[in-house]
């Protein structure tokens, strides 16, 4: 079950991201972040092949003095600590794939991609449909509480019903605080 309090999916924070499929260059080596990051690019456009609308674009890591050419060597060394290869190009080569560019060398990121994140969010309903989930729209978490034996219990509205869960997943956004503390979660 799903408690969507809007009308449709992805009308909150979900349609208001870059929909950039980062590769994992930046995160601390060796983090949850950068592990799910890497193994989360390649699961997500894996998922994305033939479904929904994306491009492995990739994406162009300038340096625009002489100076910032060792910082170009600091983060193709970090990314590789992160499993994320790296390409060093020349100014020249940069600037065949973006002819307007200012640099004095830069680092291509082959796996960077962008994807239709509504698209996305559809095949992800479509699938999570498919599986035998139901979708309450128009429909919001009011309260809660936690049952002695174990599960939740999950009062919604303005149409109450009660749903009891052995777990629930809060991924409400920016609301994910308001409806933690309904469910009585600190």
């Amino acid at each position: 079950m799903v408690v969507e309090s809007a009308g449709s999916i992805g009308c909150g924070t979900s349609s208001r991201n870059s929909e950039v499929v980062h590769a994992g260059i930046y995160y601390p080596t060796g983090s949850l972040k950068a592990k799910h990051c890497v193994r989360g690019s390649a699961q997500l456009l894996d998922f994305c092949s033939g479904r929904v609308r994306h491009n492995i674009c990739g994406k162009l890591i300038v340096a625009t003095s002489k100076t910032q050419l060792a910082s170009l060597d600091r983060i193709a060394a970090h990314a590789a600590g992160n499993g994320v290869h790296l390409e060093r190009l020349l100014a020249e080569a940069a600037r065949a794939m973006e002819p307007e560019l200012s640099c004095v060398g830069a680092l291509f990121s082959p796996r960077t991609a962008v994807v239709d994140s509504h698209g996305l969010m559809e095949a992800f309903l479509a699938d999570a449909e498919d599986a035998g989930a139901v979708v309450a729209f128009k429909t919001s978490v009011q309260s809660g509480q936690l049952l002695p034996g174990g599960g939740v219990e999950v009062k919604t509205g303005p149409a109450a019903f009660t749903i009891r869960a052995d777990e629930v997943v809060n991924c409400a956004g920016l609301a994910a605080s308001r409806v933690a503390l309904a469910l009585g979660v600190p």
